[in-house]
């Protein structure tokens, strides 16, 4: 029986470029080095014999040296055996970082318990044989895992030895992309587990997919262990690692982990009234507390609101940008003013001038397209001058 972690997806020195404020950029970018910290722990923790990782240890081929450096010296703290594949992101092929001098040198240095599996042939050590399938450019046509098929000499040359598949890429019907911001939705480095047979491995380790998911009955993904998009979909478990037992002709036993820090969140809201304002505050608390620095958030908001909501929620709006890490914003919302509003501006008998002008932006604002939208604009800040307090 051995004992070991399967990460992927690591994705350090991913610039987050969806985050306008670079200090927030910058602490991101950091806690995707600060999870591996958190995975030396878990490999102590459960007494891990080695830790592998499916592909995408780097966002890039041309990460920063002070990555390169930073991810040497967390996996050299692990301790442990760490052997990882290239993936689509961190490819193989000519340009690598991993045939890069620097790396190697840091590598090393930094990090001797580190093995990179750059080509497709077992690699057998003291407890497990393990058969990897590194993407040698980001775009595969041919199944990664197709050697497997047809490994000179055997399988039997290994006696009862574990076999651990370590590949990267979309298993048939399951693609990445699907879990990819900004994806387009091709479906390159295709992994068909029905062609593989099932008795001749105990375990497939795979990578490419950043949720948490079985996909077999010996085949999981790992997903990334900090999480760096927003979750699409209940099946979608990102934020964690796995710990495997594993035997040879026997069951693996799966248990994952949770090492993500930061907590990505998605809301959709949809304004009937005013009172609706102080349910979204609410959902809010609910999801973030008193927390500052730690959230993202996806919000979409739709509905109509008031004049003097529309200004709380603008106030509730430029809380959230303080406190968050990143807030992506889609806001739909129509400003309409109340009938207290509207009468407060149109039946100034004190400047019938603003009333005029009042009732004029009113009808205009009842109607659509971009005129309206001006129209609601002006009322709102009409609004704002004549319920101003004294200088």
């Amino acid at each position: 029986m051995i004992r070991f972690l399967h990460t992927a997806d690591w994705q350090l020195g991913k610039p987050f470029a969806g985050v306008e404020d670079v200090q927030k950029r910058s602490l991101l970018q950091q806690e995707r080095i600060n999870a591996l910290h958190r995975v030396a722990e878990a490999a102590r923790e459960h007494q891990a014999q080695f830790v592998v990782v499916a592909g995408d240890l780097f966002d890039s081929p041309t990460v920063t040296k002070a990555t390169v450096s930073a991810a040497c010296s967390a996996i050299g703290a692990m301790q442990v055996p760490v052997l990882a594949i290239p993936g689509n992101h961190d490819h193989g092929g000519p340009g690598s970082i991993w045939l890069q001098p620097f790396f190697q040198r840091e590598r090393e240095q930094l990090a001797p318990n580190f093995s990179v599996l750059l080509n497709s042939d077992p690699v057998e050590i003291d407890t497990a044989v393990v058969f990897p399938c590194p993407l040698v450019r980001r775009h595969e046509s041919a199944d990664p895992t197709g050697w497997l098929r047809s490994i000179e000499g055997g399988l039997d040359r290994f006696g009862n030895k574990p076999r651990l598949i370590l590949a990267h890429g979309s298993v048939q019907g399951f693609t990445a992309q699907e879990d990819d911001e900004g994806s387009e939705g091709n479906m390159p480095n295709l992994i068909d587990l029905s062609r593989l047979r099932e008795s001749d491995f105990d375990y497939i380790a795979l990578g490419d997919w950043h949720g948490m998911k079985q996909v077999g009955s010996k085949a999981w993904y790992a997903g990334t262990p900090e999480l760096d998009r927003f979750p699409k979909g209940d099946a979608n478990e990102p934020g964690y690692i796995l710990v495997v037992s594993a035997d040879r002709n026997a069951m693996p036993n799966v248990q994952p982990v949770r090492t993500a820090r930061y907590r990505w969140h998605q809301l959709s809201f949809d304004f009937t009234e005013d009172a609706s304002l102080a349910r979204l505050e609410q959902r809010m608390s609910e999801l973030m507390g008193i927390r500052s620095g730690q959230d993202l958030l996806q919000l979409e908001l739709q509905g109509t609101l008031g004049i003097g909501a529309t200004t709380r929620l603008d106030s509730l709006l430029e809380s959230c940008q303080a406190r968050l890490l990143r807030l992506k914003l889609s806001n739909c919302t129509i400003v309409a003013p109340s009938t207290d509003e509207v009468e407060s501006l149109t039946r100034r008998t004190s400047d019938p001038l603003i009333s005029r002008v009042a009732a004029h932006l009113v009808v205009q604002a009842a109607a659509t397209g971009e005129t309206a939208s001006l129209a609601r604009v002006a009322l709102r800040e009409l609004y704002a001058f004549c319920n101003q307090g004294p200088s």
